[in-house]
């Protein structure tokens, strides 16, 4: 499931922004350019609102901020990779540096837990996160995610 929604497209490698406001505007702007139905107010909104209630910054350098969107048709994703971190307020207190952004069509919460699941399963392995920040481009980055789930189908 996570290769069809992370397309190489999709997977910024080198997210400029160092602070998490900037970086949600930064990663929404490359999911609306492939899906330009999706509100950039609304979707900022439902972001941050879901960012209010508690820091997606779970895992050492990890964040995974996601939310209901009206204007979203099922679900979109975006991968952005930081090299240098973004200030996140985690909730370990560390930069993020790989973030996983989802919007999902309100009534789609079987597709969102599924999803959800399948990505705490990957992030559980220790060697995913060294091996996305060691790709130098978004095929690399795909590429890999692509031999982690299937690594998760075989178990």
């Amino acid at each position: 499931m996570l290769k069809e929604i992370f397309t190489p497209a999709k997977i910024l490698i080198n997210l400029e922004s160092t602070e998490k406001d900037e970086a949600f505007a930064e990663i929404l702007e490359n999911m609306i350019s492939s899906q330009p139905q999706i509100n950039r107010s609304e979707a900022m909104d439902a972001l941050e609102e879901r960012e209010s209630k508690m820091s997606t910054g779970i895992l050492p350098g990890i964040a995974v901020p996601h939310t209901l969107c009206k204007s979203v048709k099922g679900l979109e994703g975006a991968i952005a990779i930081s090299k240098e971190g973004i200030d996140y307020d985690s909730l370990d207190k560390k930069l993020v540096h790989i973030v996983f952004m989802f919007l999902f069509e309100p009534g789609e919460t079987e597709k969102h837990l599924k999803l959800m699941k399948e990505l705490a399963s990957i992030l559980q392995n220790p060697d995913f996160y060294t091996e996305i920040m060691s790709q130098t481009t978004a095929q690399g980055v795909y590429e890999a995610i692509c031999r982690f789930e299937q690594n998760l189908d075989l178990i």
